[in-house]
């Protein structure tokens, strides 16, 4: 980006300010996601061996997404595949490993927890960490913006010939957005609510980041341009059907035992 290094030496070592972004974005939302769980009356003690298992699982799954779609790219050269302070994470591939992942211990450290519950706790943190790690990430790295532009807005991105639509930027304006209409949704009934602002957040981030992908990056993306349109829209489905399930047992609950508040019908 226009003044901004991608990368700094320090002696021999290298250091590329894309993986510092990432790694500030990934520990605030470690914390805030502790701190979400612990108001939620959840055991915080297992946590930091969780996140790291997800984060883990997230890299690798991103990294092999990357791989497999532009395979052409890495057949040949065998070394780039771990080269991911050159960039190349998707972000389907990495939910798509993390997920079963943090399903399995989520049950195994969290036995008898509800899942909907847990979710619902930890989504928007994810959602905050994401926004973080778009303006912090991307933003920094190479080949880092989306189409070309000449428009006031645009910005210039290392490794990519003029002005560019600063993706990043806008991508973490929309999840900061999404983070706030969550604690609203949160806000206006936690108990009546449980799994719908994990719905919610499925819905929105899986359509709005299938719309960047067509709008905003389309052919020149590195990760699969159409394969990410339709995992968006498939996550979008997913929520809504999560919603619908939460919203059936809720109202098949009685009162007293969704919110524990609430008086007993006699």
């Amino acid at each position: 980006m226009s003044g901004v290094p991608t990368s700094f030496h320090l002696g021999p070592l290298v250091f590329h300010t894309y993986g510092f972004g990432l790694a500030i974005a990934a520990y605030v939302c470690f914390l805030y996601a502790r701190r979400r769980l612990q108001n939620s009356d959840f055991n915080v003690q297992p946590f930091g061996k969780f996140a790291l298992c997800l984060i883990v699982a997230g890299l690798i799954g991103a990294r092999l997404a990357n791989i497999a779609t532009n395979w052409g790219y890495y057949s040949d050269h065998p070394a780039r595949w771990i080269a991911v302070w050159q960039g190349g994470l998707a972000s389907f591939g990495g939910i798509a490993l993390a997920l079963p992942v943090g399903l399995y211990l989520q049950r195994r450290w969290w036995p008898g927890s509800s899942l909907a519950r847990f979710s619902d706790a930890l989504v928007p943190a994810l959602i905050a960490g994401w926004a973080l790690g778009r303006v912090l990430g991307p933003q920094f790295m190479v080949d880092g913006g989306g189409h070309l532009t000449h428009q006031w807005f645009g910005l210039h991105y290392a490794g990519q010939v003029g002005r560019r639509v600063p993706v990043p930027l806008i991508q973490g304006v929309e999840d900061a957005i999404l983070w706030l209409a969550l604690l609203a949704v949160e806000h206006r009934g936690p108990h009546r609510r449980v799994g719908v602002v994990t719905g919610v957040a499925m819905i929105i981030w899986g359509l709005v980041r299938s719309l960047d992908e067509r709008l905003l990056l389309g052919q020149e993306s590195h990760s699969g341009s159409i394969g990410v349109q339709i995992a968006g829209v498939v996550l979008a489905l997913c929520g809504a059907a999560l919603i619908v399930h939460q919203l059936r047992a809720v109202r098949s609950t009685p009162d007293h035992l969704v919110d524990p508040h609430a008086p007993a019908t006699p």
